[in-house]
């Protein structure tokens, strides 16, 4: 039969063999988990370029809604004071909106 020796060397193989087999297991885990942490970044990185597409564009309405208000408030009126007020407290509400 075998010596004593050699059952020893043949446990030793076999337990390396199952720690080999569990690391790579890990490492195969560890490999999925970095590709899905890789394409959830790249998902919130289109999405928060997205979002600041969108307030430079509500950045450009605000200023051309403040550029025409401008312009009525030099050929002036009550109505068109009426008409800044009502629109002020109209984004005011908006932002809270947004905000909360």
């Amino acid at each position: 039969g075998m010596s004593s020796h050699e059952a020893n060397a043949n446990i030793m193989e076999q337990q390396n063999n199952d720690r080999i087999s569990e690391l790579s297991d890990q490492v195969a885990r560890l490999k999925g988990l970095t590709i899905d942490i890789g394409n959830e970044v790249r998902e919130q990185n289109s999405l928060l370029d997205n979002m600041g597409d969108g307030f430079t564009n509500v950045g450009d309405m605000l200023t051309g809604s403040l550029a025409r208000m401008g312009i009525m408030l030099e050929r002036g009126g009550a109505k068109h004071m009426c008409y800044l007020v009502c629109f002020v407290v109209f984004v005011m509400v908006f932002l809270y909106w947004l905000v909360r």
